[in-house]
């Protein structure tokens, strides 16, 4: 089980970490959250105030954010005329904010089950809703390393990432990338049915 998650009954998933684990773990996902950034406060806290409560309308210019909260219209391949931007400009404007609410949520929760383990290793048992927080942020953790290291859908450029030097300095977020990649593909196995 180190390192990759196992199925438990009722839907839950399980997985033994070590304490180096938890701890890049949960310096990962600290780092997602301040890169996420605290969100909008809305007036006086109230919720009826916040459900409409305008995002921002253009596209972050932090690469990592970019990935994370891409336009829904547009991208490549697709027409780039004023007609586009406008409408994925009013898309982000009015959905933005639930989904860096949604980000944060699951990033916190990957810190605070990581943080109900204590010092040394564990096995970390989630319960179905908090498997898919981490499925959330373990997704998110690997969008944005992979903006950082410019991963793409070109398979030469990716290739040439895993087969970096140990003196290159980007060898340990590739490693990161890849532990990620391990760590999210057998959660969602546990989560199908």
């Amino acid at each position: 089980m180190a390192g990759h998650f196992e199925a438990l009954p009722g839907g839950g998933a399980a997985v033994a970490l070590d304490e180096v684990e938890i701890s890049i773990l949960r310096s990962l996902a600290v780092q997602l959250l301040e890169l996420i950034g605290p969100g909008e406060a809305a007036a006086d806290d109230d919720p009826l105030a916040a459900l409409f409560t305008d995002g921002p309308s253009s596209p972050p210019s932090d690469p990592a954010l970019a990935r994370l909260f891409p336009d829904a219209y547009g991208g490549p391949g697709a027409a780039d005329d004023e007609r586009t931007r406008a409408a994925a400009a009013e898309f982000r404007r009015f959905t933005e904010n639930d989904l860096r609410a949604r980000k944060r949520d699951d990033a916190l929760a990957m810190v605070r089950s990581l943080d109900a383990l204590g010092s040394g290793g564990a096995v970390l048992e989630l319960g179905p809703d908090s498997s898919r927080q981490w499925l959330g942020a373990l997704n998110d953790l690997r969008l944005a390393i992979g903006a950082r290291l410019e991963v793409s859908d070109d398979d030469e450029e990716a290739s040439e990432l895993y087969t970096l030097p140990d003196s290159d300095p980007r060898k340990p977020m590739v490693m990161a990338y890849l532990w990620l990649g391990g760590m999210q593909e057998s959660l969602i196995e546990t989560l199908m049915p």
